[in-house]
């Protein structure tokens, strides 16, 4: 997966489409990450206490992988990654629009 944790990334699909975030988590497994403020739903608990009142709460629910589009933090344009391996043997990412290391 190409885009890490504390990246900055744009939603290009979706309800939110358009807005830009910062990646709160990544699930490798299911291939969906987590952005901050982004595809808010809102959940209903119940009082876990007597005279507590039940609420309705706000969660930033994951999103497909595919559905976001890193930002450069060089040239600040969404751009797709690529790869590059260093001199001293590094394997780094790499912005395709800029050329430089991500």
């Amino acid at each position: 997966m190409r885009i890490k944790k504390d990246d900055k990334v744009k939603i290009i699909a979706g309800k939110d489409s358009g807005k830009s975030g910062k990646v709160l988590r990544v699930i490798r497994s299911v291939g969906k990450v987590t952005v901050e403020g982004m595809n808010i739903i809102k959940k209903h608990v119940r009082p876990k206490k007597d005279g507590e009142k039940g609420q309705r709460v706000e969660i930033a629910v994951p999103m497909d992988v595919s559905n976001v589009m890193l930002v450069c933090p060089n040239c600040k344009k969404e751009t797709r990654v690529g790869y590059a391996i260093d001199k001293d043997g590094k394997k780094n990412r790499v912005c395709k629009k800029c050329k430089k290391n991500i």
